[in-house]
């Protein structure tokens, strides 16, 4: 059985070598990248990567779709530039493909803040669904916090290694991906017609925090335990808040006698 590692950029210079170095046992990697200005591309190639580079951002699922489009292999492998598979869980990767089930695996991903891995808080265990073979799967249409879809029939299983996700490694890092984030769910949402509140933004922060750091144990993980729950409470109320301001600028357009640009 072989392999396509297929992975989607923008200015990931500082992971990308590391996320496809931690995969030598990849027949193929495929790179899709979206107007890097760091040098992404070159890193790919250097490292043995067939390259796309596109100028349009469509969404994180149809740029992964692409990625997917442009893998040749048996199996498929979707990694995130920030993630590096370990040895261990690198021979159950290659198990799982030589066991000749079709079948698509989950694979647990434990998450770094700040340099300390969180074990806690509803990110740990992370399962997401990242091997399966080529054909059986595709990514959904989401701008972000897109999924994969598999055929109907495919065997859902998992491993019990875990993918390394080293996203954060200062505030700022959470904050860009918390902003861009943001406005890509609002976004989408209000693309589907969907209305909100600030009520309903401020609950949703309540909640995110209370989920977060007492059901989900979030205060065993100390201070950066705290700072991570605190700030999925602040992620929450922001795409809601995003959302509550494109209905507001809806309802500010269809006021009788706004003269017309």
């Amino acid at each position: 059985m072989t392999l396509s590692v297929v992975v989607i950029t923008r200015n990931e210079a500082a992971n990308l070598r590391a996320c496809l170095e931690s995969v030598p046992f990849a027949d193929e990697i495929v790179v899709v990248d979206n107007g890097s200005t760091d040098g992404t591309p070159a890193i790919a190639r250097e490292c043995g990567a067939k390259v796309l580079e596109t100028t349009d951002w469509p969404g994180f699922g149809p740029q992964k779709n692409r990625a997917l489009a442009l893998a040749t292999c048996d199996w498929v492998l979707s990694l995130d530039a920030d993630e590096r598979v370990t040895p261990d869980l690198g021979a159950q990767i290659r198990a799982a493909m030589a066991a000749g089930n079709v079948a698509a695996f989950e694979i647990p991903r434990l998450t770094r803040f700040c340099g300390e891995w969180i074990h806690h808080c509803g990110w740990t265990p992370d399962h997401v669904l990242r091997l399966f073979p080529r054909g059986t799967a595709r990514f959904s249409d989401d701008l972000v916090h897109e999924r994969v879809v598999t055929e109907p029939g495919v065997r859902k299983a998992r491993l019990t290694s875990s993918l390394l996700h080293d996203s954060y490694p200062t505030p700022a890092h959470y904050w860009r991906k918390l902003e861009a984030y943001s406005q890509a769910w609002a976004l989408q949402h209000h693309a589907r017609g969907r209305r909100t509140s600030m009520a309903r933004a401020g609950a949703a922060a309540f909640a995110a925090f209370v989920r977060s750091y007492l059901l989900r144990l979030g205060f065993l993980d100390g201070a950066m335990g705290f700072a991570v729950c605190t700030m999925q409470a602040q992620a929450a109320f922001g795409k809601y808040f995003a959302l509550y301001c494109l209905n507001r600028q809806d309802d500010t357009d269809a006021r009788p006698g706004r003269p017309s640009a």
